[in-house]
């Protein structure tokens, strides 16, 4: 009766619900870190790919509306096949099994839902509950969709949480959607019934037991069990966020430490401090775990996106220094770009210390480091000009000068890949998606096809 229609809304309607099942998932922060910390048997390679749980997340809203339209504009064509099917406009056969109706006492049931030959298209699309849910949660997917356009979500932040909540109406709409059975099935069609047969002779049926009368009905909705387990997971999730925000935690102390650095003391109920304890929290669930499993790592921070490079330099340090036998890693080269100079004042203390542990330990090929200055003027220029004999850096005090400028990634890629042949480099970055684009597309120039030589990984870290 419903003719292809009916696959081109079926078959979309199965990858709504697996990609339904998908798009909470990613956004399931604890569920992430979960399985990155507990799964380290697995690849870089395989693990690297949960760091791109956000981009997953827009790909699957991305095929839930390709397959939300197709399937909208499937089911209002089969509103209109059942609308002609009730007129006989395709024949006899769809217009005898149109005229079908629920009659206990005729034993017969009913296909098509258009009941009355008057019946207005519009008027029924949109007042069954497959309808009715269509609409609802078509709107909240338009309004959700619109409102993550980059555009919204930098400028109208809030606009864009509160708006991604009706995620909860879309997931109820979806559960109760096909709980109207409007699209039904025959029920019986094994021997002694011919359907072949029987087709032609509807003047037969229920008179001769090739031909029993038609029985239809419509299968139960399946959608809940697509979407239960990932709403169960989502659900904890949420409560363990509200559980942590409930734990007050009160400022203890404020301390201002010279270059403008802020100190502030903490304090939470329920946990006591005890002289000799020490709290550790570092790079645990991002991209800048894997600097451990690298025989290389090149380091790229821009402005505040240090941060982070900050305690993984600290941490291999101290595995190097206590001689840990799990780190791979035997080569760092750390870029940092900033644009004034008062930033380098605090982590210039920390590379410091580095510099002279480093050289009394015999280890100053480890660490190979390059600061740029990209916010630079005239009066900079003549500065470096007159102290430019001096052995440290005039604005950091380290061995190393500071450059001025952006650095030219062609030649630093080239010149990590001549001094490290054959061995697979990790790209960390804590900066802009610009600066992002510019060094994934630098890690496929200068990767070796050859697997015995040099290799290049991007890794992005978000701060």
């Amino acid at each position: 009766m419903l003719g292809s229609a009916l696959s081109w809304a079926r078959a979309p309607a199965a990858v709504l619900n697996f990609n339904c099942m998908l798009i909470l998932l990613p956004v399931c922060r604890n569920l992430l870190s979960l399985i990155r910390g507990n799964f380290m048997c697995c690849g870089v390679a395989l693990r690297k790919q949960l760091d791109k749980n956000l981009t997953f997340h827009k790909l699957v809203a991305y095929m839930i509306a390709l397959m939300t339209a197709v399937h909208t504009v499937a089911h209002l064509l089969n509103v209109e096949w059942y609308i002609n099917s009730r007129h006989g406009k395709y024949g006899p056969l769809p217009g005898n099994l149109s005229a079908l109706r629920d009659n206990r006492a005729k034993n017969t049931t009913y296909l098509n839902p258009i009941e009355y030959d008057y019946t207005t298209p519009t008027l029924f699309a949109f007042t069954t509950i497959a309808g009715l849910t269509g609409v609802v949660i078509t709107l909240a997917l338009i309004l959700m969709i619109t409102s993550s356009m980059e555009v919204i979500r930098r400028n109208y932040f809030e606009v864009f949480w509160y708006t991604h909540h009706l995620f909860i109406i879309f997931f109820a709409g979806l559960v109760f959607h096909g709980a109207g059975r409007i699209v039904r099935g025959q029920q019986t069609t094994e021997p002694p019934h011919d359907t072949i047969f029987c087709k032609t002779q509807p003047q037969n049926w229920g008179l001769i037991p090739e031909c029993p009368i038609p029985q239809f009905a419509g299968g139960f909705p399946q959608t809940w069990k697509w979407v239960i387990g990932p709403m169960v997971i989502y659900i904890c999730e949420r409560f363990l966020r509200f559980i942590r925000y409930m734990q007050t935690v009160r400022y203890k102390k404020i301390v201002m430490h010279p270059s403008n650095v802020l100190e502030l003391q903490l304090v939470k109920s329920g946990f006591k401090m005890d002289a000799g304890q020490m709290g550790v929290d570092g790079p645990f669930g991002t991209a800048s775990e894997d600097v451990f499993d690298y025989e290389v790592s090149m380091l790229v921070g821009a402005g505040i996106g240090v941060t982070p490079f900050a305690s993984i330099l600290k941490s291999i340090w101290y595995k190097f220094k206590d001689s840990n036998p799990k780190l791979r890693t035997r080569k760092i080269y750390f870029y940092w770009l900033c644009r004034e100079t008062n930033a380098f004042e605090w982590f210039a203390d920390l590379l410091q210390v580095l510099e002279k542990e480093m050289e009394e330990r015999g280890m100053r090929d480890f660490l190979t480091y390059k600061l740029y200055l990209t916010g630079w003027d005239h009066t900079h220029a003549a500065h470096v000009m007159v102290h430019f004999d001096k052995d440290t850096d005039v604005i950091t005090g380290l061995k190393q000068k500071t450059h001025y400028g952006r650095p030219i990634w062609d030649k630093e890629f080239e010149q990590v890949r001549q001094e490290n042949p054959s061995s697979v480099v990790g790209t960390f970055l804590c900066g802009p998606e610009s600066l992002a684009k510019v060094l994934a597309k630098k890690c496929v120039k200068y990767s070796d096809v050859d697997p015995r030589k040099t290799k290049f990984y991007f890794n992005k870290e978000n701060f």
